[in-house]
């Protein structure tokens, strides 16, 4: 659909909080809590505060990764709804001001550390333990070349594509078209990529694939806005490829349940806080549905 109706931005913007379609009620143009509430605190010196948006997804697969090699990273995990707010409360925005999961704070170190941005949370936790982040400085180099890839190329995919995709409240051909050309480039940018080397960042499994395979991962697997087909996602015959191998990985399985609140009942695990809680407190074994 085109729109034909132009727009004039008036001298001084100011917010409209009902127009904004999807997710508009958790938008806002000022930062701060909204409300006073302390954040849960577990067993264990991690404490996760997230949502398995692919953002979430990152941090969770990484310590399911970190625990099947062998690393002591046992970890609590909260579900934050943010469709609720739980991220404006005064708890959460002290852990990350800018109101966005995943955030995390490490018990293990005095005083208690704080780490937002999921980039950063995985740096962080890969540093922590000695694992997936090379220490050879090409490769460690290069790593985290395709890491901040990854940072500064999604939100053109979820806030741009995505949006105007999926959420905005009407279709509109010009953004659509303009986000969907820098989705199929950036898609190109890793099947090129992939078409040399076994992970994004050469023979080495690393933090930059957890970070990439949510995002570009789920649209090659189809399960990303429902645009698999208007993106043509599979001719990226690379990135498929690696997605699959990815997605096959028991951590990996795991890391996409944690603060999982919707699809299928068994696969959502709304907190986390014990290896045994994937076989007895998924949402369909607490709902008796199992």
């Amino acid at each position: 659909m085109t729109d034909n109706n132009s727009y004039t931005p008036p001298r001084v913007w100011t917010w409209d909080k009902e127009n904004g379609g999807a997710f508009a009620n958790i938008n806002r143009p000022i930062a701060g809590p909204t409300h006073d509430k302390d954040l849960p605190v577990g067993k264990h010196p991690l404490q996760l505060y997230s949502l398995a948006t692919p953002n979430g997804q990152k941090v969770t697969i990484l310590l399911e990764e970190l625990l099947a090699a062998g690393k002591d990273a046992e970890y609590d995990a909260w579900l934050i709804r943010i469709g609720d707010g739980d991220q404006f409360g005064s708890g959460f925005v002290s852990v990350n001001p800018n109101s966005k999961i995943p955030a995390l704070m490490d018990h293990g170190v005095s005083p208690p550390r704080r780490v937002f941005e999921s980039g950063s949370i995985l740096v962080y936790l890969a540093e922590k333990f000695g694992a997936f982040l090379p220490t050879d400085a090409a490769k460690r180099t290069e790593t985290l070349n395709w890491l901040f890839w990854q940072m500064g190329s999604a939100p053109l995919l979820g806030g741009g594509f995505g949006h105007f995709f999926a959420y905005a409240p009407e279709k509109w051909e010009y953004p659509i078209n303009r986000y969907a050309m820098e989705v199929k480039r950036q898609l190109d940018v890793l099947d090129r990529q992939l078409a040399e080397h076994e992970y994004i960042a050469g023979d080495e499994y690393t933090i930059a694939d957890m970070a990439i395979w949510p995002w570009y991962g789920g649209v090659a697997l189809g399960r990303a806005y429902d645009a698999a087909e208007f993106l043509d996602a599979r001719s990226y015959r690379n990135v498929v490829r690696w997605a699959e191998q990815i997605d096959a990985r028991p951590a990996v399985k795991r890391g996409r349940m944690v603060n999982k609140a919707n699809g299928p009942l068994e696969e959502q695990l709304h907190e986390r806080h014990d290896a045994s809680d994937f076989e007895t407190q998924t949402q369909d074994k607490l709902e008796g549905t199992a």
